[in-house]
């Protein structure tokens, strides 16, 4: 019966090659190849950020007890503007979604609007990491202009020469992995601007679809979620 079946289907449809099995264009695919090994990257990176940790859980600083600042207040907020910097981010890949939506049904007005508003939200973000690192270097007071003095590097246990191996290491972390992942958002945010102008300007009407806001979907989705990622291993445990 199996054998009759496949008789049915015509040789060169078999196994003449040139459509994807699973009905997933090049560009799609060559996107999820590329966030496995950026994922593999990340996933490196945590583990090391976990052994360190381990390894000095003695003298391993507590997260919210130095990310406390929010900006324009002197409330002790511990960790509050992380948060909100997490919501945003995350809010974001909610309007790409609704952005890829739109691009599905050929919407080109609400792929701009929302869009729009995906790059708005990395721009806030990327702000937002520029100020908590300013402030995690100006120390625990929180004062800028203390920023390159070396008297406050000097006595920062976290940036100074004879800083505490833990603290140490926990800002050499800090500042890679945040801007490793920084540099991602930048780059996504970048990618998204690109793709808004092509929208503008009725690059993908001509084209007859909206993959190319897909593709770049896929990417800001994972940035999002390394940052969930990131967020928990690093802030709150």
């Amino acid at each position: 019966m199996s054998g009759e079946a496949t008789k049915a289907i015509d040789t060169n449809i078999l196994w003449g090659g040139g459509r994807s099995p699973f009905s997933v264009s090049y560009g799609k695919m060559m996107m999820w190849f590329f966030l496995i090994s950026d994922a593999l990257t990340f996933g490196g990176l945590l583990a090391s950020l976990g052994f360190m940790r381990h390894k000095f859980a003695d003298t391993w600083p507590v997260s919210e007890e130095i990310f406390f600042h929010f900006p324009f207040t002197h409330a002790h907020l511990p960790l509050m503007y992380v948060a909100l910097m997490t919501f945003i981010l995350i809010v974001s890949s909610v309007t790409m979604v609704l952005a890829v939506e739109a691009g599905h049904r050929m919407d080109k007005k609400n792929v701009i609007l929302w869009l729009s508003l995906t790059v708005v939200g990395g721009l806030f973000f990327l702000g937002s990491q520029a100020w908590e690192w300013s402030s995690f270097i100006a120390g625990p007071d929180g004062d800028f202009s203390t920023w390159l003095d070396n008297a406050s590097l000097t006595n920062n246990p976290y940036l100074g020469p004879d800083g505490v191996p833990g603290a140490v290491h926990y800002t050499q972390f800090f500042f890679f992995v945040t801007g490793f992942h920084g540099t991602h958002v930048f780059s996504g945010v970048v990618l998204n601007f690109i793709i808004l102008m092509g929208v503008i300007n009725g690059k993908y009407e001509k084209t007859g679809h909206y993959e190319m806001v897909e593709k770049v979907g896929l990417y800001w989705h994972f940035i999002d979620l390394v940052w969930v990622f990131v967020f928990t291993f690093y802030y709150l445990l």
